[in-house]
């Protein structure tokens, strides 16, 4: 979609579909400008009692004259709008010119907002809410979609904010179709398949270990859990290094079990067995991003992106429930559950990329349903162990729309994981298990390297759907780690 702000005004733009957003009280007299446009559409709006309320829509189609359709959206009350709102607005909008192609012209109610935040957030929701995967259909429906989005009253200065939009959408997109994918089709190899893709389209270095090259430097908890599986584990590591001096090295880890089983204590009754392909969507979220790294190319940022790919299933070699297994760096841990794999996966990953020096080091996660009871399924709870790293993902987030709340890091929960005969536990008691979670993982996090693990249990995926986000996978994550990133270029 190509992506421009207008210069002509309400009065003078021409396209195909004009999408307006109105607030309560239209205080700026927008119904006036659009009455003198269009005549007879005040009318229309006072006989569908149009007020301006968020949840208000009204569509003209067909007029005599070009645009072919208006569409006015209600706005809610104007002290409550906010970048989010935009967001939603314009996703209401992409989907009003669906059937439409040509030029989808966009005029919300963008005062009081930064501008160049306002630009972006619209142009990314409306490229994001048209998404539709179809890969797996016999016969794939034809779809009418504006090629074009104009943002009409918009100061030519936030035209500089449009510029990430293609890249960044089309990592989220990425991240859609991979944990959308079913794990028959997204396996381990697939995972190491696609980053050779992106190695090869954008010139980044890749590394993939073998099996043996994981026994050779001793990732026993990774291998726990794929051992299990007919599939060869594949250990990913894949890397973005700008042209110039390196001024920032950053770490982006993803747990990438392709299928969740569960183990041999097995997903049963609620355990939505049905839907574990969606626990790569951790490794989905950092590919997403290095997509749009790699495009994008910040500069003075290298950045890792390393994930320990592999099944988690049940035949005679799978791993038992009171097996005691030794990560690279020399802890044993006592596996109590074989459901709670991701961990251990993630405990050698983490080590890899500590290992790489990094300033700072960020892992995503589908780990716990408690996370998900705690925060519902639009929100990801966070653990860090820096306050400026928090800080800073808590603003990439905000900046990305992607909702992410700190959760407490407190360290006596720690007690939960100890074990009478190993050094640790893989599982804590039921209450605080996402905490007793990111305590694990925290185990093997250098002592000098900044870290956060975010849990996205529950924004992964989106039953029904709802904004700029289609039902199924969201590609949660990917706009917060572009930003992150991002931010930090020289």
């Amino acid at each position: 979609m190509r992506l421009s702000l207008s210069s002509a005004d309400l009065q003078a733009w021409n396209g195909d579909v004009l999408v307006v957003g109105l607030l309560e009280g239209d205080a700026a007299g927008t119904i006036t400008q659009l009455e003198q446009r269009f005549p007879g559409l005040k009318a229309a709006l006072d006989a569908q009692e149009f007020k301006g309320k968020a949840s208000e829509q009204v569509v003209l189609t067909p007029l005599a004259t070009a645009p072919a359709k208006v569409a006015v959206l209600g706005m809610g009350k104007a002290e409550q709008l906010d970048l989010d709102g935009l967001r939603l607005a314009s996703a209401r909008a992409a989907k009003t010119a669906v059937g439409r192609t040509g030029r989808l012209g966009l005029l919300l109610p963008w005062d009081g907002l930064d501008p160049a935040g306002a630009a972006r957030s619209s142009a990314e929701a409306v490229q994001l809410s048209l998404y539709k995967d179809q890969r797996f259909r016999k016969d794939t429906e034809p779809r009418r979609v504006p090629d074009a989005l104009e943002l009409i009253g918009l100061p030519s200065s936030a035209g500089a904010a449009l510029e990430p939009v293609a890249a960044t959408c089309a990592g989220v997109e990425l991240a859609r179709e991979l944990v959308a994918a079913p794990p028959n089709v997204v396996t381990p190899s697939a995972l190491a398949e696609t980053a050779a893709e992106l190695a090869r389209d954008y010139g980044l270095e890749l590394t993939v270990l073998e099996r043996s090259d994981c026994e050779a430097r001793g990732m026993g908890a990774y291998l726990a859990v794929s051992q299990g599986s007919d599939l060869p584990p594949k250990f990913i590591h894949l890397i973005y290094r700008p042209a110039g001096p390196v001024t920032r090295r950053l770490a982006l880890v993803g747990k990438g079990l392709t299928f969740d089983s569960g183990g041999y204590n097995l997903k049963v009754g609620a355990a939505q067995i049905d839907m574990m392909k969606f626990d790569m969507g951790g490794s989905a979220s950092v590919f997403g991003a290095m997509r749009a790294i790699a495009e994008l190319k910040p500069a003075g940022v290298e950045v890792h992106m390393v994930v320990a790919s592999c099944e988690n299933m049940v035949n005679g070699s799978a791993v038992h429930p009171g097996d005691i297994v030794t990560a690279a760096n020399g802890t044993t841990i006592e596996i109590n559950n074989t459901d709670a794999e991701g961990r251990l996966t993630l405990a050698d990953a983490l080590l890899y990329a500590c290992e790489q020096k990094p300033d700072a080091v960020v892992d995503l996660a589908t780990l716990t349903g408690a996370c998900v009871i705690a925060l519902g399924d639009e929100m990801a709870g966070f653990w860090s162990n820096n306050e400026d790293l928090a800080s800073a993902l808590e603003h990439s987030a905000k900046a990305g729309g992607e909702g992410l709340w700190r959760m407490p890091l407190r360290q006596s929960y720690r007690d939960g994981l100890k074990s009478l005969l190993a050094d640790m536990k893989n599982t804590g008691p039921r209450a605080g298990g996402s905490i007793t979670a990111a305590l694990f993982l925290k185990e093997f996090i250098s002592d000098d390297t900044a870290w956060a693990h975010i849990d996205i249990a529950g924004p992964v995926w989106s039953d029904k759907g709802k904004g700029l986000n289609p039902a199924g996978a969201t590609g949660y994550g990917v706009r917060t780690l572009v930003n992150w990133v991002c931010d930090q270029a020289s």
